[in-house]
């Protein structure tokens, strides 16, 4: 009897077919008394064998080449069809259309084995999308995201079976987004950037990356503790834990290039000296007093690059000693320091020169209002004629930006509280809204391009806002791409009107004019709390009787 490859698609009638074969064979007399197989025993072990590989074949193989052969292909979900459907139809987010030319489909696509490489309900490219939709629309929960999947899926395919309305096959889907490809992505993104960079962006024909850190709480679990501990000063429970983040930008772009994470122990030097390897010969680094020492001047030249940072709190200030440029603007020659210091191994400290020959500027701060009246740069440009001290102290007074660019990633876009439960998932939820901001980035600069306008001038705040309200017309016009064109020419010519005004010299007090609310602070766990009546009459302390 021959069976053939159609005969296996479905298990029970293979099955039927399997026993009918025994059968004729034992009505022909192949299985006879004195055999030590019986025919009873042999179809009772071959059902046995048949469910088992039967079941393993829908789960996880043993052996993964066996289950096609023997049972076929599994069946494709209704995710799967689409996203093997010929065309592009309707993308699952608004901002899959404005920003798909970015993200290369290549990377988010099944893998080969192993991880991702199953059929599923939630594939990574529709898990990437919907994850980066939470992070573009501040306080969008995974249950929004789930709704907009499950919307996209009766679009599409009308009454298929919608996903479940519980968030845990999302979260999980979250969950098997690969670290690596995350990071693939996101330095895609700073690479178009920079490619893209105009040679009137760059400063005396040289890219300037600005290095500075900051922090970000998350929900208070035991896990995140044990990776990000919260302050001592904050009583068990009544904290939240702190990461501690140090990031390479662009000065022309804007983009964030680099991104090292560490607890609140690691000072921000040590978590920068992560990211030296990764400069190239021709960049020059700008910092503040906290990235200034030997050891971090030293590996920043090893590289071939250059580097502009205040001088440390802690280094003496002397202008009569050393070799003299200018007024105020001198080289002085730095000996290695004495002892290691507590973030410098062995080998690192053996391996630092004796010497480090540098330039010192100093310049006064005449801005009305600005705090900081005297500012003293250490620098690596020794040439004062290719780089004169003025061009160094407009510089450094641009270093500012970098706040500014902190500001938009952790107010707008909601990195200052991250909301994840693992460390796992907040690493994730940290490379999603770098992806997030590079490509707002990315679209400003576009703007700036095509519509002749300083990128510098062009808000990024102005921009997150046209781009939810045009994503969505968008969105709607997916099938018309000549009507899409028109609307994305529209969305950059509106980015591109939206500039900053020209404020040179601006300076605003670092306070805040809205008062917070009168609310008593958390001095217990939450369960043990004991809170006193009104909070603006406080209750009065009764002596116990002695």
């Amino acid at each position: 009897m021959v069976f053939t490859d159609a005969s296996f698609t479905q298990p029970i009638e293979a099955a039927y077919l399997l026993f009918a074969a025994f059968k004729l064979r034992s009505q022909r007399g192949h299985f006879r008394r004195g055999n030590s197989c019986h025919f009873s025993l042999i179809c009772l072990v071959f059902h046995g064998a048949y469910m088992y590989l039967y079941w393993v074949s829908n789960s996880t193989p043993f052996f993964a080449a066996l289950g096609p052969l023997l049972f076929g292909k599994p069946r494709l979900t209704e995710i799967e069809k689409l996203l093997r459907a010929e065309g592009d139809g309707y993308s699952l987010s608004q901002y899959q259309e404005a920003f798909g030319e970015f993200v290369p489909k290549a990377l988010l696509g099944p893998a080969d084995e192993k991880l991702n490489s199953r059929q599923r309900l939630f594939p990574q490219l529709i898990t990437f999308w919907a994850f980066l939709a939470q992070v573009l629309e501040r306080g969008s929960p995974c249950r929004d995201a789930l709704r907009r999947i499950a919307a996209w899926l009766q679009f599409e395919c009308p009454g298929s079976p919608s996903p479940s309305t519980h968030t845990g096959g999302y979260c999980r889907a979250r969950s098997r987004l690969p670290d690596a490809t995350l990071e693939t992505i996101g330095d895609h993104m700073a690479d178009q950037l920079e490619r893209n960079l105009p040679n009137e962006e760059l400063w005396l024909g040289r890219r300037v990356k600005i290095v500075d850190g900051t922090t970000a709480s998350m929900p208070d679990t035991q896990e995140n503790q044990e990776a990000w501990p919260q302050p001592r000063s904050q009583k068990p429970g009544c904290g939240f834990p702190l990461v501690k983040l140090v990031g390479f930008f662009s000065l022309g772009s804007g983009a964030l290039l680099e991104l090292a994470e560490g607890n609140r122990h690691q000072h921000e030097m040590l978590l920068a000296r992560e990211l030296w390897s990764r400069l190239d010969s021709s960049d020059i680094v700008l910092a503040d007093r906290g990235f200034c020492s030997y050891q971090d001047l030293n590996e920043i030249a090893c590289v071939g690059a250059d580097a502009v940072m205040r001088l440390h709190q802690r280094r003496k200030v002397d202008f009569r000693q050393g070799k003299r440029l200018g007024p105020d603007d001198q080289i002085v020659v730095w000996s290695k320091p004495l002892q290691r210091s507590a973030g410098c191994t062995p080998e690192a400290f053996a391996a630092l020169p004796s010497t480090l020959t540098l330039r010192m500027v100093r310049y006064l701060v005449e801005t009305p209002g600005f705090r900081t009246k005297e500012v003293v740069l250490i620098t690596t440009l020794l040439d004062p004629i290719t780089h004169p001290a003025s061009e160094l102290a407009t510089l450094y007074f641009k270093r500012w930006t970098v706040e500014l660019h902190f500001r938009e990633i952790k107010v707008l876009l909601g990195l200052d509280v991250l909301r994840c439960l693992t460390p796992a998932m907040i690493r994730k939820e940290i490379a999603m809204h770098r992806i997030a901001y590079n490509l707002v980035r990315l679209l400003m600069q576009r703007a700036s391009i095509t519509q002749h306008v300083p990128l510098m001038r062009i808000s990024f705040k102005g921009t997150l806002d046209s781009l939810h309200h045009f994503s969505d017309a968008i969105h709607a016009l997916a099938g018309h791409p000549r009507r899409q064109a028109v609307l994305l020419e529209q969305l950059l010519g509106t980015i591109a009107k939206d500039l900053l005004p020209v404020r040179p010299g601006r300076s605003e007090p670092r306070a805040k004019k809205r008062r917070s609310k009168n609310y008593h602070l958390l001095t217990n766990p939450r369960r043990k709390m004991i809170v006193p009546g009104h909070r603006n009459r406080p209750a009065k302390i009764v002596p116990k009787a002695s």
